[in-house]
């Protein structure tokens, strides 16, 4: 989520006004994704203030420009958000798998937990995870079973009611042991700390609140520069517009 501001646009024949008093100010979504081959450590990144949609074509392109091809099988790893799983079917198709983070699915486990174990949540939490590891997800919900919550209790406050659930609707997406086989992420602590590094250490500086086209073009910058291609936008940039001095784009390049 990153800050932004709205400003009302001045009324024609109307005197001059603080802006200031007019201003809205909200969070939105910056979706975020990368590709790369298996076992390479050069990803290539995307991101878009847009939809659902354009976040996955994004993640098309990315994979395009990491080497995809036709026969390219995809693995794809990302929390239990419903619109990931259908923008990986709509792009890829059969070719795809979708896993969810391990990580993601264990802060439910741990939620569940604090009632079924109590001090012992640890390690009753480390033996479920070794069972998702092993593809035992069956027996993670038979264990969770006999401690349901009764049905009158409300689902936020029912954690091993919401546990069970969440991993009975994802259990299509719960294959780690074939991915571990693979060398393939189980997590995706790679792109959550990518927003880290890409988005909020630039775009959520301390009172900082963008106009959204400003922090669409803010996003686009912070891409190309981690795709490695800030040299060449430059240079391609002086050519279009025909400069001769270098001043600007040693000034921009510097500021962050």
């Amino acid at each position: 989520m990153v800050p932004v501001v709205e400003m009302a646009e001045p009324v024609p024949g109307e005197g001059p006004r603080d802006r200031r008093k007019t201003r809205q100010l909200s969070w939105m979504e910056a979706r975020l994704c990368l590709a790369h081959e298996r076992g390479s450590v050069t990803p290539v990144f995307g991101a878009t203030m847009g939809s659902v949609q354009e976040a996955g074509g994004r993640l098309l392109v990315c994979a395009l420009e990491a080497g995809a091809g036709n026969q390219t099988k995809f693995h794809g790893v990302g929390d239990g958000a419903v619109w990931i799983t259908e923008q990986m079917d709509e792009q890829f198709g059969s070719q795809a798998h979708y896993l969810v983070d391990l990580c993601h699915l264990c802060e439910y486990l741990s939620a569940a937990g604090e009632g079924i174990a109590g001090k012992e949540k640890e390690a009753w939490v480390e033996e479920k995870k070794n069972w998702l590891k092993e593809n035992r997800w069956k027996d993670v919900l038979e264990a969770l079973r006999p401690f349901l919550e009764a049905a009158n209790i409300p689902d936020q406050e029912a954690p091993v009611r919401a546990c069970l659930r969440y991993i009975s609707n994802w259990s299509n997406c719960l294959d780690y042991q074939a991915a571990l086989a693979a060398d393939l992420p189980i997590g995706s602590g790679e792109v959550e700390s990518a927003h880290r590094y890409l988005i909020q250490n630039r775009v959520k500086i301390a009172v900082a609140w963008w106009k959204r086209d400003n922090l669409s073009k803010m996003l686009a910058l912070r891409v190309v520069r981690a795709n490695r291609e800030w040299e060449d936008y430059w240079t391609a940039y002086r050519r279009q517009h025909k400069l001769t001095r270098t001043f600007n784009y040693t000034r921009c390049e510097s500021q962050d």
